[in-house]
């Protein structure tokens, strides 16, 4: 997959901190074996003294923040401890869901091989506020307020509601095909079905926050690939 320049997916800058637009299918942290690429690195190339200030999945897009110096690093780092961060994030579900203000309160673990479960028992706590923003005949456009910040906390918080993000294939949630919602699709000759989306579509979509006294809001457009399979199912999936 090739990448953008680092600079191009700069949302906002200033003196102390970096909002980016991460692209799909890169990791934020450095990968372990070194090869891959990662914000980390890039960040890195661009400010030797940058800091990620969180992280988002690999397959998931949207806003990133990143420390520009220390001292700001470590006042978003508190700010993310005490929650006076607020997050947004886009998700496009299977199913017709109908959630309004709810917040799903599932303790969640990590388990050996990494993947996040539910455990009741021994799990940190976490809370996700979720809305429906768009409903469509088999998929739900769903807003999505994390407030904690555990791995994969979205996307499994969503499958315990039977709603698994579409793509989301190791939490549950469906290839999505057209030819499932479009009345007389014709596949041509010799082509390759691809689902309408190949990962996770999920999208860090805003953030807000306040920093040296000022306050922020930052938006970031989805990226082509949920923006696309977001125009099918506007186009397809209706009733």
């Amino acid at each position: 997959m090739k990448f953008k320049s680092f600079k191009s997916y700069i949302l906002f800058e200033d003196k102390n901190i970096i909002a980016i637009n991460k692209p799909v299918m890169v990791s934020s942290l450095l990968d372990r074996i070194g090869v891959q690429e990662s914000i980390q690195q890039w960040s890195k190339d661009y400010l030797d003294t940058s800091q990620l200030c969180h992280r988002l999945d690999k397959e998931t897009s949207g806003i990133l923040l990143i420390a520009k110096n220390p001292e700001t690093y470590r006042e978003m780092a508190i700010k993310f401890e005490r929650r006076e961060i607020d997050k947004t994030y886009w998700a496009i579900a299977d199913g017709r869901h109908y959630f309004k203000n709810l917040t799903i309160d599932v303790p969640l673990s990590v388990s050996a091989r990494g993947r996040a479960k539910v455990d009741k028992r021994e799990g940190k706590e976490a809370e996700t506020d979720v809305t429906v923003i768009e409903n469509f005949k088999h998929f739900s456009l769903i807003q999505c307020k994390p407030l904690t910040g555990r791995l994969h906390q979205i996307r499994i918080h969503l499958a315990t509601q039977n709603a698994p993000i579409s793509g989301d294939t190791l939490y549950g949630g469906s290839s999505p095909f057209l030819k499932s919602i479009k009345k007389n699709f014709k596949q041509a000759k010799d082509e390759e079905i691809r689902p309408m989306i190949q990962r996770a579509a999920l999208h860090a979509q805003s953030i807000s926050f306040s920093l040296y006294g000022k306050p922020f809001k930052i938006d970031a457009p989805l990226p082509k690939d949920m923006n696309v399979f977001l125009k099918l199912i506007r186009k397809y999936d209706h009733e």
